[in-house]
């Protein structure tokens, strides 16, 4: 697993990945930027209707201290969407990994691999239906963590093993369908779920260190094809169909 681990790291600065690191921070820094001016708008909406709520219901001696509330809330709200964003990246980069997973697997293959069959491509489809189900879990953690983030950061490690569960799981399907059925790469992964979680755990370990994450797709989906190499992944079974 460790030997796996940088294997992965060394390539990350390899040309061939740095063009891919490229794009894929990019699409992620997008997403992040889309996702932080949606919840700006929700959070003044909901701020600016909470307010004129109140405003009725109290009457015009409330106005002051409501609008101190108001006021206190906005700061609120902005470190809320930085903290929002930081803790969605798993979410982010599990999206944008389904758009480059066979571009990084085919050079991870290339480079490690060259006697074994190579994989086929992912159907866009498929991966984006692994990718969009991950971003929407791993969103659904977070909202489930942050109120326990209040107790002792007792929610930081239920994000934590989530996100490694959900990103290991993500990769390694990514990385073994390329080679099996989708029903096939599932039972794979069910018969080596300890391993499988614990590779997961360093790509959630990776995913949290701010701006290095951006390369996440990168490394998580890298770190995976050698997993699934080391599970025997290297018969050269083909995906169906």
């Amino acid at each position: 697993m460790i030997d796996a681990a940088f294997k992965a790291l060394s390539q990350m600065f390899s040309r061939p990945f740095r063009a891919v690191l490229l794009k894929s921070a990019g699409l992620g820094l997008v997403l992040i930027v889309l996702f932080g001016i949606a919840l700006d708008r929700l959070l003044v909406a909901l701020t600016d209707l909470a307010q004129r709520w109140a405003a009725g219901a109290l009457g015009p001696s409330s106005e002051t201290p409501l609008a101190f509330l108001a006021k206190v809330l906005s700061i609120a709200a902005a470190l809320g969407i930085v903290a929002g964003s930081v803790m969605l990246m798993p979410a982010v980069t599990a999206l944008v990994a389904s758009f480059f997973a066979d571009d990084i697997a085919d050079e991870v293959e290339r480079s490690y691999y060259p006697a074994d069959p190579g994989g086929m491509p992912l159907p866009l489809g498929l991966a984006l239906i692994k990718g969009i189900e991950t971003a929407l879990l791993a969103a659904a953690v977070y909202l489930v963590a942050l109120p326990f983030l209040l107790f002792a950061g007792f929610g930081t490690l239920i994000f934590f093993f989530a996100t490694a569960f959900l990103l290991g799981r993500q990769y390694f399907d990514l990385a073994a369908i390329r080679f099996h059925p989708p029903a096939d790469a599932k039972r794979l992964r069910q018969a080596y779920q300890g391993r499988i979680f614990l590779a997961g755990m360093i790509v959630a370990l990776f995913v949290s260190i701010p701006i290095v994450n951006l390369a996440t797709p990168l490394f998580g989906m890298a770190l995976m094809v050698h997993v699934h190499k080391g599970l025997g992944g290297r018969s050269g079974i083909r995906r169906a169909g």
